[in-house]
């Protein structure tokens, strides 16, 4: 289908059981492609015990988990947040720098780079920022 499954879950909420894929295209997902996936999908699940099932676009903030993510995303501004403090914070913003001998680094505002094991990381994402100007109703398109 020209599509790249990025995640699946299947998360409890209020109103009931989600099956959530999220699928994404180098050129963005459409509409079309959204359908396409989730009719060639149904039949596959069928054994799975769900209430709602959702195909969607992980969005320009999803989350960077395989290799190929952290190669892709180098250079960007990331949020990364650890399970446990270090140096007493859970969570830093920085450059991405990549995957270094198996850890994720980061080049901190400051200047230096941060390490961390991927076993300590429990998210990494694209930092999406917007100042006054990208909220004007007239801003240009960037």
């Amino acid at each position: 289908m020209d599509v790249e499954l990025v995640d699946v879950e299947l998360v409890k909420e209020p109103t009931g059981h989600f099956l959530r894929f999220y699928i994404e295209k180098p050129d963005g997902v459409a509409l079309n492609d959204l359908e396409a996936f989730h009719r060639r999908i149904m039949p596959l699940v069928e054994r799975v015990d769900y209430d709602y099932m959702e195909v969607s676009s992980p969005g320009a903030d999803r989350p960077l988990k395989t290799d190929a993510d952290f190669e892709r995303a180098k250079g960007m501004t990331v949020e990364l947040k650890t399970y446990r403090p270090v140096n007493g914070a859970k969570r830093f913003t920085g450059e991405l720098a990549g995957l270094v001998d198996g850890e994720i680094a980061i080049n901190a505002p400051d200047g230096g780079e941060l390490r961390f094991a991927r076993k300590d990381v429990a998210l990494v994402r694209p930092l999406i920022e917007f100042d006054e100007e990208d909220l004007r109703d007239d801003a240009p398109a960037k």
